[in-house]
């Protein structure tokens, strides 16, 4: 496909209305046009036999077949990168993780239009969404080119840090940043580390009430504790805190341990949460006690902010090509130079053990 042409998309719910306001946001988009509407699986599944769509936005409760069932039949028949739009996702972490499972690119709740400014980002979260489906390594095609939109830097939260601050000896925290495929690239991670891990604070791009679902799924996981954070918890070993959606998460010292404040505030680097933030608050914080990963995820959120963690210096790592999703925050954070290291998914979890039993003088790269 030519990289001028636009990113086709098919909307597949029963709801008219719905169906009516994901046209509009995504007819918004120079660089993405919507193929066709269904009402269900069976009409969506002609319109599939006539033009594949490069995207589908599929929801899960619908006539005649629902919409993880189709999901399983697309993926195993023809797969097309598919990104869920329900309110069921954001209630049942067991409906969650079966839709990542099945294949889904990305998970996203019904668009809010109640408010100009809920509908404003809604837009930017279901265009940005349908850029990163259609970008995936689910189905490789070439980048699609587009405007790009003004964005806020981690400044509209945080003030840029002091270079001349040191940061004395404390307990090791791990701070993870994730976007497009993060959801299960974490679970692959965390899964893996043992009850005792350092203290884990992480940034996965999602929607507000799907990271509470998210959390409950893997603590059933996970060896380690797992929960969405909340203003004033504490980082602690053996313990992994995820970033409420729609709020940004920062890494707060007092003394020698850690907390974390969850706070309001605009879109930075067109993300609430955003790794950028987090990033900047650990390198402020943390310094040298500090690990800095960057997961899969496309756009550059999280690059700057793990430029500055390292100039603090943190061990900073991103993931490789190979294993990514969408290589696009790691990869910009890798030409930025703000990755020491660059390693696959499946040795993230060894890095942090090594991180965290190194003494804290031999823990920068």
């Amino acid at each position: 496909m030519p990289a001028t042409a636009p990113i086709r998309v098919l909307v597949v719910d029963d709801s008219a209305s719905v169906r009516q306001t994901l046209c509009q946001i995504l007819a918004t988009a120079p660089d993405i046009a919507v193929l066709g509407t269904a009402a269900d699986p069976f009409v969506a599944a002609r319109r599939i036999q006539e033009e594949v769509p490069d995207v589908i936005i599929l929801d899960l409760e619908m006539p005649r077949m629902d919409g993880l069932t189709f999901l399983r039949k697309i993926m195993a028949q023809r797969p097309i990168p598919v990104i869920i739009c329900s309110t069921l996702t954001e209630t049942g972490s067991r409906t969650l993780f079966d839709v990542l499972e099945a294949g889904a690119v990305d998970v996203l709740p019904k668009p809010r239009i109640d408010t100009r400014q809920f509908l404003v980002e809604s837009s930017v979260r279901v265009c940005d969404a349908v850029r990163a489906a259609a970008r995936s390594r689910l189905r490789p095609r070439q980048a699609v080119r587009r405007t790009v939109e003004a964005k806020l830097s981690a400044d509209a939260v945080l003030p840029p840090p002091v270079p001349t601050r040191r940061v004395t000896g404390t307990e090791p925290i791990v701070c993870i940043g994730a976007s497009t495929g993060g959801t299960e690239a974490l679970r692959d991670v965390l899964e893996l580390l043992p009850a005792d891990s350092p203290g884990i604070v992480v940034v996965q791009h999602m929607p507000e009430h799907f990271t509470a679902a998210f959390a409950r799924r893997l603590d059933s996981l996970c060896a380690i504790t797992v929960k969405e954070a909340e203003n004033g918890d504490a980082v602690l070993p053996g313990r992994a805190l995820i970033a409420p959606g729609g709020r940004h998460l920062l890494v707060q010292r007092t003394g020698g341990t850690y907390t974390v404040a969850v706070k309001d505030g605009p879109l930075v680097s067109r993300h609430r949460p955003s790794v950028d933030v987090m990033f900047r608050s650990a390198a402020q914080g943390a310094g040298a006690n500090a690990l800095g990963i960057l997961m899969t995820g496309m756009g550059d959120d999280g690059a700057n902010g793990l430029l500055e963690m390292r100039r603090a210096g943190a061990l900073t790592i991103a993931q490789d090509e190979e294993s990514c999703v969408v290589f696009g925050m790691p990869k910009e954070a890798i030409e930025r130079g703000a990755a020491a290291k660059v390693v696959p998914l499946d040795r993230i979890h060894q890095e942090i053990l090594r991180f965290a039993a190194a003494p804290p003088l031999g823990r920068t790269a």
